[in-house]
């Protein structure tokens, strides 16, 4: 793996069952063998991407097109079936909303857990822990149990988490469509500090315009598979018109 790359993923397919039926009574099982049949479902089929160090790559594809997967594939969140996927330096992930987040816990304890998940030591997280809640605007609340937080605070505590553990790689899910846009526009411009610190960045979104305010690469997939890897200007360019043409193909 070359010095000035962050991410080398080669060959990389993820592959899961998906399960039809479900046999519940003692009987079922027995005369069943024990064997639930099932249908493979490739979610990710041959990818072969580099991110170079300090590059903002999208990730953009309609839903079902396996960007997440991907994502919590870079995330070591899913262990990839075949291929291989090689990662320098400290990932902080922000993926679904909640994920990591325990719900019976005070948004002050998840703070730690979440921090310590990420390679903090206590010690860091206290000294860290006042520009996290200052980031997240979330003082009032910080001591509720976060099952009461809504998709918006969520998304706050998320982020201000994420990006103060101060990491090499971070992935970002789509949570920036959460949330007022006084607060995504503060996640944009930490962003933008990140990428003058010469951080990389990988970014899933299904919206163009904030790929390319953002980004300077993209991959788009489709069914699993790299359609297109180039500038973010040509590659929004062919995202939009494929959107274009599967609507006006909808409403045929």
């Amino acid at each position: 793996m070359n010095s000035d790359v962050t991410i080398e993923i080669s060959n990389l397919s993820k592959r899961f069952r998906l399960y039809h039926e479900k046999y519940t009574s003692f009987r079922e099982r027995f005369v069943h063998a024990g064997k639930i049949p099932y249908e493979e479902f490739w979610a990710l089929k041959d990818i072969d991407i580099q991110v170079k160090t300090g590059e903002t790559l999208g990730l953009l594809g309609r839903n079902g097109s396996g960007k997440t997967t991907l994502l919590k594939c870079m995330a070591s969140i899913l262990l990839p079936t075949t291929g291989e996927i090689a990662i320098r330096g400290k990932v902080a992930a922000l993926l679904e909303l909640g994920a990591g987040f325990q719900p019976e816990l005070s948004g002050r304890d998840n703070i730690f857990l979440n921090g310590s998940l990420l390679g903090l030591s206590r010690k860091e997280i206290v000294k860290r822990f006042d520009e996290i809640v200052a980031f997240s605007e979330l003082e009032q609340f910080i001591d509720n149990q976060v099952k009461y937080y809504s998709s918006g605070m969520y998304m706050r505590l998320g982020f201000a988490v994420a990006v103060h553990v101060e990491p090499e790689l971070l992935l970002i899910d789509e949570v920036l469509a959460v949330g007022d846009e006084s607060f995504q526009l503060k996640c944009l411009s930490k962003i933008e500090q990140f990428q003058k610190e010469g951080r990389t960045i990988v970014f899933v979104t299904h919206a163009p315009d904030l790929a390319k305010k953002i980004c300077n690469r993209a991959v788009i997939l489709e069914h699993g598979t790299v359609a297109i890897d180039d500038d973010i200007s040509q590659a929004t360019k062919v995202f939009r018109k494929d959107i274009l043409h599967t609507k006006e193909a909808d409403e045929d």
